[in-house]
């Protein structure tokens, strides 16, 4: 049974890059057992907000409280060629976490099992910076997974994938909902945020639809 409790409570965030406005105001709960869209067009402050609630950066004004683990997946097109790891070491990135252990045989079975639903088993061996940028967004998703986190918050994980991807991507966020994740994804896709159970628009830096679509508020 999923916790009905909020998984992430933001209230009157505020953000800025030196004097330049990008949040104002900004504030919003998600729910366990939800996808929730982030849309809005380039420049409103999409995947810095993102980067707020993962801690990533931190906030000029208001509160970001979340319960469980967080995993973040970012958008990762590039990667040095003189970077010495391969997709199933980035992945198993993911199981580093302070105050999580887990067994070796534990962590190998988590990131193959993470690796075979991204559908990345069989090119996991190569050096992440041999892999193709749609390849790597594969690797990235499996490591933001492998941990099986409460709230997932992913920057448009399906940019730069086939169609046949994307479907798997989209079916994998719908199976962490499923389990009762709190699953956040950022998206210029009309038919993935028609799809979500919520969405949050922004626009200018703050929300512009303040009854999202799932009927709370």
């Amino acid at each position: 049974m999923v916790d009905p409790s909020p998984a992430v409570e933001v209230r009157d965030l505020h953000f800025a890059y030196e004097a330049t406005p990008v949040l104002r105001g900004v504030t919003f709960t998600l729910f366990p057992g939800e996808l929730t869209a982030i849309t809005g067009a380039n420049g409103s402050g999409k995947s810095t907000l993102l980067e707020l609630v993962a801690g990533v950066r931190s906030p000029a004004h208001g509160t970001i409280a979340f319960r469980g683990d967080l995993s973040l997946v970012l958008q990762q097109p590039d990667a040095p060629r003189t970077l010495p790891l391969t997709g199933r070491e980035t992945v198993s990135i993911g199981t580093w976490k302070r105050g999580f252990r887990i067994s070796s045989a534990d962590r190998r079975r988590a990131v193959s099992r993470a690796l075979e639903r991204v559908g990345m088993s069989e090119l996991a061996d190569r050096p992440l910076a041999t892999l193709s940028g749609g390849q790597r967004q594969r690797i990235f998703v499996a490591q933001g997974i492998v941990r099986r986190p409460d709230v997932l918050l992913l920057d448009e994980p399906s940019a730069g994938l086939d169609a046949a991807s994307a479907e798997r991507t989209q079916h994998i966020l719908s199976e962490e909902v499923a389990r009762g994740a709190a699953v956040v994804c950022i998206t210029h896709d009309r038919s993935e945020s028609d799809g979500a159970d919520r969405e949050i628009r922004l626009a200018e830096g703050r929300v512009s639809n303040p009854r999202d679509i799932s009927g709370r508020r």
